[in-house]
């Protein structure tokens, strides 16, 4: 005999279940002992230290895809293409610093919530600005990493956690400086042709 269902019961079936009962498996600030022969004290600080530094590349990262949307002007191009390839190069930059505060056990930021209220970036206007004002925003913001990516670099390795140190020197700042020089020059006070 075949059971017959009515469309109540098919549509209930097939409803995705919306109230999770789930529990966090790992509460931020907390740390998991990993065996990567690193104390856990060593481990803690390189944690919170790439958390901030999570936060302000995630924002730099935004206000790169922000400027490259609303950028206007005779440069509207050249700037519209390189403010996507850095916002590019930034969110690789995300992804390796979220890896590395998992790897030594830590809890990443996530949320635009918890990155708002963790940089140190100032917030920029919703509207649009002209592109040198979005240039002059950008090269504080990197300002801003690359001043505690220095310092953070110096602490991981006086820490003995070359991991962190290798990612901050070799990935976030020499990522930054290229960044800066690249954008730097579009506020060269040069003329666009040669003068008699």
């Amino acid at each position: 005999m075949t059971k017959t269902l009515d469309a109540d019961e098919i549509i209930e079936q097939a409803t995705p279940q919306q109230q999770s009962k789930a529990h966090e498996i790992q509460p931020f600030g907390h740390l998991v002992k990993m065996p990567i022969a690193l104390g856990e004290s060593v481990c803690e600080e390189s944690v919170e230290s790439l958390n901030q530094l999570l936060a302000d590349t995630m924002t730099l990262r935004d206000l790169y895809k922000k400027h490259h949307w609303q950028v206007a002007g005779p440069t509207f191009y050249q700037l519209h293409l390189l403010f996507d390839k850095h916002y590019g190069e930034q969110n690789e930059l995300v992804d390796s610093i979220a890896e590395r505060i998992q790897s030594l056990g830590g809890v990443t930021l996530a949320m635009a919530p918890d990155i708002a209220e963790t940089t140190l970036i100032p917030r920029p206007p919703k509207g649009r600005e002209s592109a040198p004002a979005q240039i002059a925003r950008l090269l504080h913001a990197h300002q801003v990493v690359l001043k505690e990516a220095r310092t953070m670099a110096r602490l991981a390795a006086d820490r003995g956690d070359d991991g962190t140190n290798d990612l901050i020197v070799s990935d976030v700042i020499r990522t930054g400086e290229l960044q800066v020089w690249f954008i730097s020059q579009h506020v060269v006070n040069a003329p666009l042709a040669a003068g008699k």
